[in-house]
């Protein structure tokens, strides 16, 4: 066994995905090196399977920061908070790097006791600064390339962004083979972050009803059943999207046999992204130089001119988005499909 790193990148999805090219580079350039990772639990299917072994990560700590923030000062919480602190002491890192930016990151990633503590330099929560043994100067447009930058620098080597490998559960593909069959898939993901960054639910509805004409099955993206969002887009379509909830696991396995998504800057379109789904993205107040859909397959972000670039959770939706028309994204939806 080589040189042992600790990543902290607790969630979302998104982000997890987003840092995973720089990790996997890392695994590629010291195949032998030890590779853990603190995650919050909903999102440890990203990194392992249901046996916890995955393509690029060794192990995964949980983090279980739900149960943290619900009761803060429980019994519970303080065994999770114990258990994980006993985890990561059991091990001898060379390197901690804290690739989520918060307090709370921070102060996980001191619970290893190294010197080769780093983050960044300028943080999403600037207190998380001043718990690092090494702020290292951000580097890079897309948060891809920041995160591959900050680990190359902490671990000492020069890093590009990988191709990544995400694991797969046999119960999950063979629900999605059966769910699927030999139908032509679009999925929607409807549902984002804040209110800002979704598209109204009347565009998917109406947008469900052209795919629909042309052949596709639509299906709505949702994490449970009574998820708003989804059930509008449903209701708007007029019965021309159905909703699919899905587990993390669950929703990998239907994209792999998903032949195009549309959703806005959420986790479902970034997983769409590093599977090589051919996708089209809908961004408003984020920008997509940024945080833009990062992988393999064809992909075309649209964004109108009235959007500005705004990361405040707002509930309302942003004028740029709410100005898209359906035939300039079904347009989009025809180009990547060739």
């Amino acid at each position: 066994m080589g040189r042992r790193v600790l990543i902290v990148r607790v969630g979302a999805m998104g982000d997890v995905l987003h840092a995973l090219p720089g990790v996997a580079a890392l695994r590629a350039a010291e195949p032998e090196c030890g590779i853990d990772w603190v995650v919050e639990p909903r999102w440890a299917p990203l990194l392992v399977n249901a046996e916890q072994k995955g393509p690029v990560v060794d192990r995964v700590l949980l983090a279980e920061t739900r149960l943290w923030r619900s009761a803060p000062l429980s019994g519970a919480t303080l065994r999770s908070i114990a258990g994980l602190r006993r985890a990561i002491r059991a091990e001898r890192y060379d390197a901690v790097v804290d690739m989520q930016g918060t307090l709370r990151s921070a102060v996980i990633g001191r619970l290893a006791k190294v010197e080769n503590f780093a983050g960044y330099a300028d943080p999403r929560e600037a207190a998380a600064a001043r718990m690092y043994r090494r702020p290292l100067k951000r580097r890079g447009t897309h948060v891809v390339e920041q995160g591959v930058a900050l680990l190359g620098e902490a671990y000492g080597l020069t890093l590009e962004p990988a191709a990544v490998m995400l694991p797969e559960e046999g119960w999950a593909e063979a629900w999605a083979e059966e769910l699927v069959g030999t139908q032509r898939v679009c999925v929607l993901a409807a549902s984002a972050g804040w209110g800002a960054k979704q598209w109204p639910a009347e565009g998917f509805g109406q947008l469900a009803r052209e795919l629909r004409e042309e052949g596709f099955t639509v299906m709505v993206n949702a994490t449970r059943r009574e998820d708003p969002v989804a059930r509008q887009v449903a209701e708007a379509s007029g019965g021309a999207a159905e909703v699919v909830v899905c587990s993390v696991a669950g929703l990998m396995a239907l994209l792999r046999r998903t032949a195009v998504l549309v959703g806005g800057d959420s986790g479902p379109t970034h997983l769409a992204a590093a599977l090589g789904v051919p996708l089209v993205g809908l961004y408003g107040p984020t920008d997509p130089a940024r945080n833009g859909p990062w992988g393999p397959g064809p992909k075309r972000v649209l964004r109108d001119a009235a959007s500005v670039t705004s990361y405040k959770r707002r509930a309302e939706v942003d004028p740029g988005l709410a100005r898209m028309e359906v035939a300039e994204v079904l347009g989009a939806v025809r180009e990547v499909l060739g």
